[in-house]
């Protein structure tokens, strides 16, 4: 009898401690879960204090249909050059030439069509067509020279900027057809202009990519180790020149929209978009899928950013501002993308996230 009762005392004891333990993996569990969802729209929490900070303090013209309206819609081409430039930051590479591009094409359209009167869809063909072959020299070079990216396409993008000077004389051209800008401004949806469909469209259509096809699961995992892809049988150099092509090519549709939203083409404001986009590509690392360049937390970036510099304008802050908050909102966001990977470099590798910014 002493014996049974002891065999039954312990038993109850393991079942106690087996129970606690539950217990206490399942604090840890929701506690985990409710960090990371935190985390995942931290910055979507941010978009929605900063609309109400400006929504109260001028509340007769920041909040507006057609305010909201011109910051989804203008800002659209912001968000595809965003978009572009996530593809080859994925697999850990730079590309600096993709405002470069955004201007040459706006620029092709500009000339071709307004001064030669070219069709406007062959134009934008030829532009397209002019991305993707930018995005071919970049990739030669890059691979077949094995040269840093940030070097080589620093380069492409100031002989961009040169070509563009030279072809336009450094003159605005105005007169590009206005069914270029009826299709991307004019025309609207929701009462918001159509070119933000458009950025929307794409943005669904890079997330697909990533997520659902075994190409972007590829450049994933490029991202993470090129020398683990090597290792698997990845042919890396050619993924990485892809990366390059597609940039160059969602570049140039960057500048398809600039052009359509402005009516013109103008030679030097799209070195402008630059820094915004690289801001926006790390910011939204941060975002949604963190610790990874992804097409949501992009989006969500972009538009955080435009509106905490137009709830600026409208409270009369000069125009230096927005090159300060871009700059800071660029270096906040990279050191924050540093924090995460260190963190998760620290993790069990089944438990780290393929692509994370840094690897």
């Amino acid at each position: 009898m002493p014996t049974m009762t002891t065999d039954t005392d312990r038993a109850a004891g393991e079942a106690r401690a087996t129970t606690r333990s539950q217990r206490l993996r399942s604090a840890v569990t929701k506690e985990g879960f409710a960090a990371n969802l935190g985390q995942r729209f931290a910055l979507v929490g941010a978009w929605i204090v900063v609309i109400a900070i400006f929504g109260a303090l001028r509340p007769s013209t920041f909040l507006t249909t057609s305010n909201f309206a011109s910051i989804f819609g203008t800002q659209a081409p912001q968000l595809v050059l965003t978009l572009g430039l996530l593809i080859p930051l994925t697999t850990g590479d730079y590309d600096l030439s993709v405002a470069g591009v955004l201007s040459l094409s706006a620029m092709l359209l500009g000339v071709l069509n307004a001064e030669h009167h070219m069709p406007v869809l062959l134009v934008i063909l030829i532009c397209l067509g002019m991305g993707a072959l930018v995005g071919a020299i970049n990739g030669a070079f890059v691979i077949g020279f094995e040269i840093d990216p940030f070097i080589v396409t620093l380069g492409t993008g100031t002989l961009l900027s040169g070509i563009v000077l030279w072809i336009s004389h450094s003159n605005t051209i105005s007169g590009i057809s206005d069914s270029l800008s009826n299709a991307v401004v004019v025309d609207r949806f929701l009462g918001i202009p159509l070119e933000f469909f458009y950025a929307l469209a794409l943005c669904l259509l890079v997330w697909y990519f990533f997520e659902l096809t075994v190409l972007g699961r590829r450049l994933l995992f490029v991202g993470r180790s090129k020398s683990v892809a090597r290792l698997s049988g990845l042919r890396v150099n050619r993924l990485r020149w892809g990366a390059l092509i597609a940039s160059g090519l969602i570049s140039a549709f960057a500048g398809v929209l600039y052009a359509g939203t402005l009516g013109a083409a103008d030679p030097t404001s799209g070195q402008s978009f630059l820094l915004p986009a690289f801001a926006g590509a790390f910011l939204g690392a941060t975002a949604i899928q963190p610790g990874r360049f992804n097409p949501w937390g992009a989006f969500v970036a972009v538009y955080f950013l435009v509106t905490g510099i137009t709830g600026l304008s409208f409270l009369g802050v000069e125009s230096f501002i927005q090159d300060i908050f871009y700059g800071c909102a660029l270096v906040i966001a990279v050191a924050l993308s540093h924090v995460g990977h260190l963190k998760r470099l620290r993790l069990p590798f089944s438990r780290r996230t393929t692509g994370d910014v840094g690897a």
